[in-house]
């Protein structure tokens, strides 16, 4: 039932409103004196002020607002004489009555002023509500903003507890974790302060909440509350909750994704949940999952790769330690075959000269083996040294030509070079830039039927020019400005276009009766690749099976920097 109140000293007035009352849809309360209204109006809320304005000593103006500041939505009625309408004070009220009304419009006036207020309550209501709803929307849109800008665990479920007291103003929250650690932790935010005993009762109740999901079934993981750690965070430590704690309201969720576990929470608030709080209070749990769960996999990968790299650092370490100890014998070894080759120690009949020369080539063979396996292996390690000069590329074309003539004479393949003139220079090293060409001719002698050609190449072009095939297309597009590009054709046995990537993989061995015969480690292209790199080049390939191959390695010419870059690349 509405409430109305007359502020009146005016005994007749007074009577009047008393018996309009009676039987009537509001209840009827009177006030005589300013200060008993003013004093009263936090401690007495009214639908309706009916005011009286001939017997307010005071500041009517200020007893008006006294009243809105107070109470919003409050209808204020002014009381006056007809002849006694003030213009400057109805601007501030929602009603007068004069007092020749009647009875039933004086009725009609106050039933129209509670209908309105009771209107604007409910406006009032819905508006608090959209803006509580507001918030809470702003809230979780920011919550999963930060859900989805971090893969650690820890700040996942902090913002997680962040967003609901935010949100929900609990006043303690525990949230079991076994992704924080590599052990299960118990969470504690609370606004106070809590003893060992609370936080024994605490750790208690959240292992059973815990176990409670899973009856009947596997437990993910096993945890003891007289071991589980605990990690608080307390925002007023100057005071204390006790187990009345026990007596707020609560929430308890699992934090899950299918048949993934990533923990619990439960919050308890001395304030009574709504179901919208539940609604909102299960909504950040779920959305929590799917990040805990990256979060989880993120963790996985990175102690894996650090595995990984120490296991690398092993196989690194091992690889320098067996080659260096696999070289030092076979170099004396090559020597004293070298020696007896000579005939200083004696001539050998036919089959001995036969056996020592075998002996060499497998010696050598194993030697070259073990240069290329410790040239990989530094080269994954970036700790190949490289000694960057000003050079020409002609003089490593034509050492490689000359080292490698006679070889193509007794293998009966045509070998020749073909240079463009007046080439730029570059800046490399010419012992890593010779062993490029090198290990690019010297496949292509393996793989040369007799009676075939090779061809090196050398030519200036710009990045824009290079049109690989579209295995190397990005490789190629990293490229900007001129390049001196050197390639190696051949008439060889070429290779399938599912072949072409295969080739550059480490210990790759593409099979077909040639490649089986000449044999090999498979490492020459990665080591190629690898140099070429540190050149900042480009190595590409085009072959056709049954029509020979083509390798194409670029390096970039000299620039006003280069000579700076490269003495930079020295120093790390």
């Amino acid at each position: 039932m509405s409430k109305v109140l007359i502020f009146s000293e005016n005994n007749s007035v007074i009577e009047k409103y008393s018996q309009l009352s009676e039987g009537k849809f509001f209840n009827f309360a009177v006030c005589t004196t300013e200060n008993e209204l003013l004093s009263g109006i936090n401690d007495n809320a009214y639908d309706i002020y009916l005011i009286d304005n001939r017997n307010c000593s005071g500041n009517l103006k200020q007893i008006i607002q006294g009243v809105k500041n107070v109470y919003e939505n409050a209808q204020i009625i002014l009381l006056t004489p007809p002849d006694n309408i003030d213009n400057d004070i109805l601007s501030d009220v929602n009603g007068y009555i004069c007092d020749n009304y009647s009875n039933n419009m004086i009725l009609n006036i106050i039933n129209t002023c509670i209908k309105t207020k009771s209107k604007l309550d409910k406006l009032t209501t819905r508006n608090a509500d959209m803006k509580e709803s507001l918030y809470r929307l702003n809230v979780l849109y920011n919550t999963s903003s930060q859900f989805s800008g971090t893969l650690d665990i820890k700040n996942l479920l902090t913002y997680m507890t962040d967003g609901l007291e935010r949100s929900l103003s609990f006043d303690l929250s525990c949230t079991i974790s076994f992704g924080f650690e590599n052990e299960p932790v118990l969470i504690i935010h609370s606004l106070y302060d809590v003893s060992e005993e609370l936080i024994n009762a605490l750790k208690f109740r959240a292992v059973l909440n815990y176990k409670s999901l899973f009856e009947n079934k596997e437990i993910p993981f096993e945890i003891d509350d007289t071991k589980l750690k605990i990690v608080k965070d307390i925002k007023n430590p100057h005071e204390k909750f006790t187990f009345s704690i026990f007596q707020y309201d609560n929430m308890f969720a699992p934090i899950d994704l299918g048949d993934q576990f990533f923990g619990c929470i439960e919050i308890f608030r001395n304030k009574a949940f709504t179901s919208d709080d539940v609604a909102y209070f299960q909504t950040i749990v779920r959305q929590v999952s799917l990040p805990l769960k990256s979060a989880g996999l993120y963790k996985e990968i990175k102690e894996k790769n650090i595995e990984l790299e120490k296991l690398e650092r092993i196989k690194s370490n091992f690889v320098s330690i067996v080659s260096h100890e696999l070289r030092t014998p076979l170099t004396p070894l090559k020597n004293a075959l070298s020696i007896l080759s000579s005939g200083r120690c004696g001539e050998f009949n036919k089959d001995g000269i036969h056996f020592l020369d075998m002996a060499k080539r497998n010696v050598s063979q194993l030697i070259n083996i073990i240069n290329d396996i410790l040239d990989l292996n530094k080269i994954e390690a970036g700790m190949m040294i490289f000694k960057y000069k000003k050079m020409n590329i002609h003089s490593i074309i034509e050492n490689v030509k000359s080292n490698f003539i006679n070889v193509a004479k007794e293998n009966n393949i045509g070998f020749h070079a073909e240079e463009q003139e007046n080439l730029p220079d570059i800046y490399g090293d010419s012992q890593r830039l010779e062993q490029i060409l090198t290990n690019l001719v010297s496949n292509a002698i393996k793989f040369t039927p007799e009676n075939k050609h090779i061809t090196i190449k050398s030519e200036l072009l710009n990045s824009s020019e290079i049109t690989p095939c579209k295995y190397f297309e990005d490789e190629i597009k990293s490229l900007k400005g001129d390049y001196i590009v050197v390639s190696v054709i051949d008439e060889g046995i070429g290779m399938k276009d599912e072949n072409i990537l295969k080739a550059f993989e480490m210990f790759s061995q593409i099979e077909n009766s040639l490649t089986r015969k000449v044999g090999g480690t498979g490492l020459g292209l990665p080591i190629v690749k690898g140099m070429v790199k540190a050149h900042k080049g480009a190595l590409w390939c085009e072959s056709e099976e049954g029509n020979g191959s083509s390798f194409y390695f670029a390096i970039p010419v000299c620039s006003e920097n280069s000579e700076i870059k490269t003495v930079q690349k020295e120093i790390v």
